[in-house]
């Protein structure tokens, strides 16, 4: 875990850049970036597309083709039930791995079971560490904590460092562990700095803008103040900027913060509607996904992956804090 300090969010920020950079010109001969994906076959089960996750599909194919792996996509699954035949069927058909954006967390177990021998690099949904397994049963991902304690510590500077503040929340899909870290994180975070927070409105709009927007329609209706409104997402945060500034308010004072840095929330920060976002790199994941595959595959461990944990459990993509002083490098 990344300690909530400033000086290590500048550190984890500079190298971010120094990963992704790396990601993208071939890391050099580094474990698993030096490999070649030939012979290599992997089958990619996703839910249903939104903005992130279909740059996270285009990431992994694309990554495929650079690393010479063969990247097959099952059609997008919208239960379960979708997702295990899809998997059972990869095995049958002799692919080598398997890299899943699950459907359900909760069902991890089942898409395990469902792999037989084949190892899993779950992506952007992320299992409990205990349905984890050392170079079999990997995540690859960002850590949420950091991207809401980078949300949180934005928001209460900008603010002034207040001691009581009223805050909105918009979580994404109930029961998603991104949503739910997120939220917890930015809860954990103004609660260590001893910050007074009442939160007017704490409530799911499913990842999605216009939900987000019509909800916070609703939310004006009760009169209630807020000095901020922090959502789980980028999609979500567009909304409630949206809709703040057709009634009227001023988000240059009252911050709007997201995640993703997508293309559409870092326009809404160039345009003056949210003020904040965290990078979280689809193509970097991609990446490390295809890197991880190939290095299970070929040597039966991540070791050398840049990014792999010491457990052999995770490998983790760094996340970048986005403002306007920096957004035209997220282009």
């Amino acid at each position: 875990m990344i300690k909530n300090t400033s000086i290590k969010r500048l550190f984890i920020a500079v190298l971010t850049f120094v990963f992704i950079s790396g990601l993208l010109t071939g890391c050099g001969d580094k474990g698993g970036s030096s490999a070649s994906g030939s012979d290599v076959r992997v089958f990619y089960t996703t839910p249903v597309l939104d903005d992130f996750k279909g740059l996270l599909l285009n990431a992994i194919k694309d990554n495929g083709t650079k690393y010479g792996v063969a990247v097959t996509v099952g059609e997008p699954c919208s239960s379960v039930d979708e997702q295990v035949s899809q998997i059972r069927e990869a095995v049958s058909s002799g692919y080598s791995m398997i890299i899943c954006n699950p459907v359900d967390v909760e069902t991890v177990l089942q898409l395990e079971v469902a792999a037989g021998d084949l190892p899993v690099i779950f992506i952007n949904s992320q299992p409990e560490e205990d349905k984890l397994e050392a170079n079999k049963y990997m995540y690859v991902g960002s850590n949420e904590n950091d991207a809401a304690c980078f949300q949180a510590e934005y928001v209460w500077n900008k603010l002034g460092k207040p001691s009581k503040m009223n805050v909105a929340i918009f979580q994404g899909q109930p029961g998603h562990p991104a949503s739910q870290a997120r939220t917890k994180g930015v809860k954990d975070y103004f609660k260590k700095n001893n910050v007074d927070v009442n939160y007017v409105f704490n409530d799911t709009a499913y990842w999605d803008t216009e939900k987000a927007h019509d909800e916070f329609l609703i939310f004006l209706k009760t009169g209630q103040p807020f000095d901020t409104v922090i959502c789980n997402n980028d999609s979500m945060a567009i909304g409630v900027a949206n809709a703040m500034q057709e009634n009227g308010y001023d988000t240059a004072k009252i911050p709007v913060v997201g995640v993703d840095a997508t293309d559409g929330g870092c326009q809404s920060i160039r345009d003056g509607g949210m003020q904040f976002t965290v990078y979280q790199s689809a193509v970097g994941q991609g990446a490390a996904a295809i890197e991880t595959s190939i290095a299970l595959v070929k040597k039966g461990s991540a070791a050398g992956v840049e990014g792999v944990t010491d457990d052999a459990l995770y490998v983790w993509v760094p996340y970048v804090p986005v403002d306007n002083k920096n957004v035209n490098t997220f282009k």
